[in-house]
């Protein structure tokens, strides 16, 4: 297939690449810089500066990944609505594709993947979510809420849909783990907070197998969560992490610290969901790292 995506550059975005290109499949790829990340995917991805840029050649499936980092920056006012355009703006340029391609009389995609996050379910204590769960309103719920019904454009044209609420995304390079391993390392990490709340997280390699997975389904269709089945609260997983690298894990971080420094901000790292991905699962989908033990085992 010849397969369009967004975000293709990106920590998961690369990897993605990789394994369509093993497959023998043609990538294309949406970046505002061309060639500064051309150095980041495979030789024969065709890379253009806009979803637009590709009418020419009309990709049969579309995976949406694109969007700023939702940790990366103090949650101001302008922030905020970076947060939703980086994510709504593409994804509606991905619809437009779609209206382009039948309005001249060409096919249409034929399959759309598009990513959201476990933010889409708010704050859920520790009760067990799944994609039935009514959300909590807040920030978190309302970006991937306004994401999710702009993808959902796309049925309009006779595309199936399939949207991945992903978790925490655990490898080497990047993600997460990136920020987390110096201070563990150091023998600095802790808790946040009391650590009751849930994490969930998928190793990297699963979700890019979840995502090819629903991209040759043709019955599966909706929302998906793209996590693994055994999420851990935060004290579980700063535990587990510090004894993979046989350290201590004793300078817990209060909640007061990080509601000062991160602002409401802080709620992706004191609130949580205890998120399974029983569709996937339900669908038959096996995961490859099903505990954090053995997922972070297969990292460090």
């Amino acid at each position: 297939m010849r397969i369009l995506i967004t975000g293709g550059s990106g920590f998961v975005g690369q990897r993605l690449c990789r394994r369509l290109v093993e497959q023998g499949h043609e990538v294309q790829v949406v970046s505002r810089d061309p060639e500064g990340v051309r150095d980041r995917l495979p030789n024969n991805c065709d890379i253009r500066d806009s979803v637009m840029a590709f009418i020419d050649t009309p990709p049969d499936a579309l995976i949406n990944l694109a969007g700023e980092s939702i940790a990366g920056k103090r949650w101001s006012s302008e922030q905020k609505a970076k947060l939703i355009e980086s994510r709504v703006g593409i994804t509606q340029d991905l619809v437009s594709l779609c209206a382009a391609l039948r309005d001249k009389g060409e096919a249409v995609p034929k399959v759309m993947i598009s990513g959201s996050a476990m933010g889409y379910y708010g704050d859920q204590g520790d009760r067990v979510v799944t994609e039935a769960t009514p959300p909590h309103d807040e920030f978190a719920h309302r970006l991937c809420q306004r994401w999710e019904k702009t993808a959902q454009e796309v049925e309009a044209y006779g595309v199936r849909l399939a949207i991945v609420r992903i978790g925490l995304v655990l490898d080497e390079g990047g993600g997460a783990l990136q920020k987390m391993l110096p201070p563990f390392k150091l023998g600095l990490g802790g808790r946040f907070g009391n650590g009751k709340q849930y994490m969930p997280w998928i190793h990297r390699e699963d979700l890019v197998r979840a995502m090819l997975f629903l991209l040759e389904g043709d019955d599966l269709e909706g929302a998906f969560n793209g996590s693994a089945p055994n999420p851990v609260t935060n004290a579980e997983f700063t535990q587990t992490l510090a004894h993979k690298l046989k350290r201590p894990a004793m300078l817990p971080v209060p909640a007061i610290a990080l509601e000062t420094i991160f602002g409401e901000m802080s709620r992706l790292l004191l609130t949580g969901a205890d998120m399974r991905p029983r569709r996937l699962e339900d669908a038959g989908f096996s995961f490859n790292f099903p505990t954090l033990d053995k997922a972070l085992a297969d990292i460090l």
